[in-house]
């Protein structure tokens, strides 16, 4: 997400009545429902976690500890219990 000036986008008439409302501090402008796009999507980053915990949860399955996967990710023992929980959900 980037700033730009409101002077270089809105017309006068839009900035004077948003700074009845707001004068001088930031707004976010939400986008549009239809433009909007779901966490990791733009650059694919969401893949690795996918199959990160598509792997702890065959380790799990397999015998592994939770302890022992919250140490070989370098994560904790409830985030490898909510990776479970979610993958049995979708199993």
């Amino acid at each position: 997400m980037g700033y730009k000036n409101a002077n270089c986008v809105l017309p006068e008439n839009l900035i004077v009545a948003i700074q009845q409302h707001i004068d001088g501090e930031y707004l976010y402008i939400p986008r549009k429902d239809e433009n909007k796009r779901a966490w990791g999507e733009r650059k694919d980053s969401r893949q690795p976690y996918i199959q990160r915990n598509a792997d702890i949860f065959a380790e799990y399955k397999c015998g592994m500890t939770v302890e022992n996967l919250a140490n070989k990710y370098f994560l904790s023992p409830k985030t490898i219990y909510k990776i479970l929980s979610t993958m049995k959900n979708n199993n």
